[in-house]
């Protein structure tokens, strides 16, 4: 009986461990600032206007110059910008 609680227990605890290492590796994904995707209160830092200066301040969604941490690669087909097309529709 305890060789069986052992065998439960170690593959219990292999599982945890598989799936904390994949979101470890998700975490370590690169990364890259997205303009106009984020929504009202959903931003990840201060914006291109300097209207606020931490993130969950955005006053409305998709505002141009608030941004999101997107994965590598990926902005583009979120609908979003790059920093200097964010800027440009600015007028900055």
């Amino acid at each position: 009986m305890k060789t069986q609680q052992q065998i439960v227990s170690s593959a219990l605890a292999a599982a945890l461990a598989l799936g904390l290492a994949g979101h470890a590796a998700a975490a370590d994904a690169p990364k890259e600032k997205c303009y106009g995707i984020a929504k009202a209160g959903q931003n990840d830092c201060a914006n291109l206007s300097g209207s606020h200066s931490c993130a969950g301040q955005a006053k409305a969604d998709k505002s141009a110059d608030d941004w999101k941490y997107v994965a590598k690669g990926t902005c583009e087909k979120e609908g979003g910008m790059t920093a200097a097309q964010a800027k440009a529709k600015m007028g900055k």
